[in-house]
């Protein structure tokens, strides 16, 4: 059943569609379908006639009587830990999209990042009964991933992974190693990481990328220059003010997060230090705001629009019996002052009489 298109005006319903096409009420409903396999199903002229009356009568769909019909709501609920954070929210703009142009609607709800607000935030979106869901706050230290898989939820992840789960998101490790080998390139030894949260993928990821082409090159990072953080300004900040405590202080930082990586500058500035020439800085999203800063930041872009898109398609390619299949999308380096300021002034292996060649990113 439909509703008119102006106030007043009595619901069209598919018989009427029915009744002046001269065909049954079923194939009316094949017609409007917002399933293309059962739209196939109609004859090309058929199907043409039919959308015509509809959008000349005002039919519009009742998503509640299509979810009565089908049992499908044709809603995708998606959690993310925040809004605010541009990274989500571009993210969740791709999904958003990309489930319109598939013919669902999107529920978003905030959880914080907290277990216990990802469980109730998750009981009340499968309450509205949304056909399945879109992750971007999976944790490592949390069951709630694998007890809605055994509920046979259909889910995607997004953003972070979890072994075993269908996930779209950033080759992270890659994303790790192409800001080492950066770094690597602009002769610095003496580096650290602000490594995000322990339980977040993109965080243990990037940070584990950026070691490993490090310890490949010879130069292990110590523990000690390995911290910790949340994904945003003061967290960057706090741990900048630690590895800057260190002696000898670190000649460059990598922060798996733009937002921490601005506080890790705000911390380099503060103590008196020139971002770019005395402690170089590399962050990780390529956030828009990242090349705006009165310094530029070298990044690690993530495509995040598309990584939304990406997860919404292969979750109602799931709800239509397709298998899920997960994906890791390419990083891009995009340098700029953050770390080309000015040369670094130490630079152990041409002084020893060795140039150090940029090395190529993995493929």
């Amino acid at each position: 059943m439909g509703t008119g298109a102006q106030t007043g005006r009595a619901p069209v319903t598919l018989a009427q569609i029915a009744r002046q096409a001269g065909v049954h009420v079923s194939t009316v409903s094949r017609a409007l379908s917002l399933d293309e396999d059962v739209r196939g199903g109609v004859a090309t002229e058929t199907a043409t006639l039919i959308r015509g009356l509809a959008e000349e009568l005002g039919y519009q769909r009742d998503p509640a009587g299509a979810a009565l019909r089908t049992g499908r709501s044709r809603m995708l609920g998606v959690l993310v830990p925040r809004l605010t954070d541009i990274v989500l929210a571009t993210i969740y703009e791709g999904i958003d999209a990309a489930a319109s142009a598939a013919g669902y609607h999107t529920v978003v709800a905030n959880t914080g990042d907290d277990p216990e607000m990802q469980r109730r935030r998750v009981d009340a979106l499968l309450a509205r009964r949304v056909d399945g869901l879109v992750l971007g706050d999976a944790r490592s230290d949390c069951d709630l991933v694998a007890e809605l898989a055994r509920q046979r939820i259909p889910l995607v992840l997004v953003s972070r992974r979890l072994p075993g789960r269908v996930s779209v998101t950033t080759d992270d490790a890659l994303g790790g190693r192409l800001a080492a080998e950066h770094l690597l390139g602009l002769g610095h030894r003496r580096v650290a990481v602000v490594a995000g949260e322990p339980y977040a993928s993109t965080g243990v990821e990037r940070t584990q990328g950026f070691l490993d082409a490090f310890a490949k090159a010879g130069l292990p990072v110590p523990k000690s220059h390995v911290i910790n953080s949340t994904f945003d300004v003061p967290g960057g900040r706090a741990a900048t003010d630690h590895l800057l405590g260190l002696c000898p202080r670190p000649t460059a930082i990598f922060a798996v997060n733009d937002f921490a990586a601005i506080g890790v500058m705000a911390a380099v500035r503060d103590a008196d230090l020139t971002v770019g020439r005395d402690v170089a800085v590399v962050g990780y999203n390529d956030v828009p705001l990242a090349a705006a800063l009165p310094v530029p930041l070298t990044s690690i872009r993530s495509p995040m629009y598309r990584m939304g898109e990406v997860a919404a398609t292969t979750l109602v390619n799931m709800l239509n019996g397709k298998p899920g299949r997960s994906r890791r999308l390419h990083p891009t380096l995009m340098t700029r002052t953050s770390t080309l300021g000015t040369p670094h002034p130490a630079r152990p292996a041409e002084a020893a009489g060795q140039p150090l060649a940029p090395t190529t990113p993995p493929k």
